[in-house]
């Protein structure tokens, strides 16, 4: 019988949970706790990968290394678009490298861990302001307010951590396989 790769419990209610920072108004709460959700997820679950896992593609799966790289990059865009302005072409060169493998895995927990608290910072100083203000995403300039462009950074968020979990899962299985 083949022994299976073990990941801790969580040892705690999730961040939404916890009581915590109810200094925040309500909007930009969740959106926090959706960013320390992410962090918590990725470490627990990609904590027991190595650096060569961190790209593969099991299944056809779009790699742990994308994922990560596109969860910080597209919440920078989005709170970019959320305060005013349009992306920079630093931001659009970024965006074309997500797919781009060989990054260590210590680089890319890095570049999260630097992205999400960045993210946290700024939804700070927007959830407290007007969250109906209008904004305009894109070339196209599509519509929206500072409220939706932060509901999305958390929802978009938690979408691609559902799926580094699920692709972790799979390399755990895997690997327990071998």
């Amino acid at each position: 019988m083949m022994e299976s790769v073990k990941v801790a419990p969580a040892q705690q209610p999730e961040p939404w949970l916890r009581g915590t920072l109810t200094d925040v108004l309500p909007v930009a709460r969740a959106v926090l706790h959706a960013l320390e959700l992410a962090k918590e997820d990725v470490q627990r679950w990609c904590g027991p990968l190595a650096d060569e896992e961190m790209d593969m593609r099991p299944l056809e799966l779009p790699s742990i290394a994308f994922h990560l790289k596109h969860i910080v990059r597209s919440c920078d865009r989005l709170l970019t678009y959320a305060e005013g302005e349009q992306l920079s072409s630093d931001q659009i060169a970024a965006l074309k490298t997500e797919m781009d493998v060989g990054t260590s895995r210590e680089a890319l927990f890095a570049e999260f861990d630097r992205g999400l608290e960045n993210a946290a910072r700024r939804v700070r100083v927007l959830g407290a302001g007007d969250l109906g203000q209008p904004r305009f995403v894109g070339k196209k300039q599509l519509p929206t307010t500072v409220g939706g462009l932060l509901v999305h950074v958390a929802d978009h968020t938690q979408r691609h951590v559902g799926q580094v979990v699920t692709t972790a899962k799979v390399l755990l299985a895997q690997r327990a396989e071998v």
